[in-house]
């Protein structure tokens, strides 16, 4: 019995160790991407639109974290976002770079590129 409890209590011991290290460096850069698609998502004026873009430029622009790669789901946002001002070839091909950063992706992005292409 007293060896089982030795063998919990070191167990914990070296899990609360463990535990105590140093912080996991983030995969993606992402900038105030949360915070500007809060206000997007919650206020939706042109003034938020607009720190959205500039958001979603500084995370293609700046990953220098982890993988050095932009997040998955973000070319293809910030090209349907740009879809929406207009810009449909830009839209396009940043959804296109999303296929090749993220080839499973292909399934959902096709569809939305092959409507736009009509």
């Amino acid at each position: 019995m007293k060896k089982l409890l030795f063998i919990i209590c070191g167990a914990l011991l070296i899990l609360l160790a463990n535990s105590c290290g140093t912080p996991q460096k983030s995969l993606y850069t992402w900038g105030n991407y949360q915070s500007a698609t809060y206000k997007y998502v919650k206020n939706n004026t042109p003034e938020d639109e607009e720190t959205l873009l500039q958001a979603y430029q500084y995370i293609l622009d700046n990953q220098k974290e982890g993988r050095k790669v932009v997040p998955p789901g973000i070319c293809a946002d910030y090209g349907f976002l740009l879809v929406k001002k207009g810009k449909i070839q830009e839209g396009i091909e940043l959804m296109k770079l999303e296929i090749i950063l993220y080839p499973e992706s292909a399934v959902f992005v096709e569809r939305i590129i092959k409507r736009l292409e009509q």
